[in-house]
């Protein structure tokens, strides 16, 4: 059995979590859920443990928890991906199960149109491994995918608090013409976010999530800055492209809005991202600095914006500081 990794890896911070609901990630399917909801273990926030909180069976979990079993084989929950995508590292919580976690674990992975009820399209992708009670384990995986449906195997049974996937989404590259407007942006489109300055407050993935921010917490927001200068986010597109439009949402953002904003690109087709946040890049002008205003939609669109060369990244930049819910940027594919 492999040994656990408790220390968070690059990964955690690099890539998105492909298993959160907001990629319209579900859980499809568990072997057992007595205790424990299945639909829990991909939840975005972190578990919570309530001491005197009890249902009809028992304590009650804020994870995926099955019975105690009784007979043989193992314990199974499988989730079914929101997008395609290649996964370069798990984590399994096991946040507040101390006495009732599973000693050990698997990964199984099924491709996209691969019939998931037959055993053969399934393919080890983590090897067991060895967990332990309330700690957040981390482990690389080597055969990345693209995957859509992800099961964890526990042995025998127990409860796990989250799993997440953390990778790249990776849709099928037809389902993008040359010609139709799309959001370049996206994450579910294969948009990440790449560097930044800072990210003290908020949840930074949901930056480029789809809807609205439902709070203040659903978006980017970075600490009071009491230097010179202003904030910015560096964003990889999903694919090179012409940009059309432009979307900031302050949504929720009432007395820590930015006061402005403006948007620089670049094309870096070929060449690595390596520096992205230092001196290096050639950053062009898209959109000029804009005054913003609280909890709004902002849109910018060809006449405001200049779209005369294509880009493969962008940078948002904010002054001086504060809270953005959503950042889209539209456009279309470029030869």
């Amino acid at each position: 059995m492999v040994e656990k990794r408790t220390d968070a890896p690059a990964f955690a911070s690099r890539f998105p979590n492909l298993a959160s609901p907001r990629f319209g990630s579900r859980v499809v399917s568990a072997s057992d859920d007595f205790f424990g909801a299945k639909e829990r273990l991909i939840l975005d926030p972190p578990p919570i443990f309530v001491p005197d909180k009890y249902d009809d069976h028992g304590k009650w979990m804020d994870g995926w928890e099955s019975r105690r079993k009784r007979d043989e084989g193992n314990d199974w929950c499988v989730v079914e991906l929101g997008v395609e995508g290649r996964i370069h590292g798990i984590e399994l919580d096991t946040s507040h199960f101390t006495g009732n976690f599973p000693p050990g674990a698997s990964i199984d992975a099924c491709p996209v149109g691969a019939d998931v009820d037959d055993p053969s399209s399934w393919k080890e992708i983590m090897s067991k491994v060895k967990l332990g009670g309330d700690q957040r384990h981390f482990h690389d995986i080597h055969d990345q995918g693209p995957w859509r449906y992800v099961r964890l195997n526990i042995f025998p049974d127990g409860g796990v608090a989250r799993m997440r996937l953390y990778g790249e989404a990776a849709p099928a590259s037809d389902r993008f013409s040359d010609t139709n407007l799309f959001e370049l942006s996206a994450l579910k489109h294969g948009g990440r976010i790449i560097a930044y300055n800072d990210a003290h407050y908020g949840d930074l993935w949901a930056l480029l999530s789809e809807g609205r921010g439902q709070t203040m917490g659903d978006g980017w927001e970075t600490r009071r800055r009491r230097e010179p200068g202003n904030d910015w986010i560096i964003i990889a597109l999903a694919a090179r492209g012409i940009v059309d439009e432009i979307e900031i949402d302050t949504a929720h953002f009432k007395g820590n809005f930015p006061d402005s904003a403006s948007v620089e690109g670049v094309d870096l087709s070929g060449m690595p991202e390596d520096d992205m946040a230092g001196d290096k890049i050639d950053w062009i002008e898209i959109l000029p600095r804009q005054k913003l205003q609280a909890d709004a939609v902002h849109r910018f669109e060809k006449a405001t914006i200049d779209a005369s060369k294509p880009v493969t990244h962008v940078r948002l930049n904010i002054y001086p500081d504060g809270g953005v819910s959503r950042f889209r940027i539209f456009g279309t594919r470029a030869s």
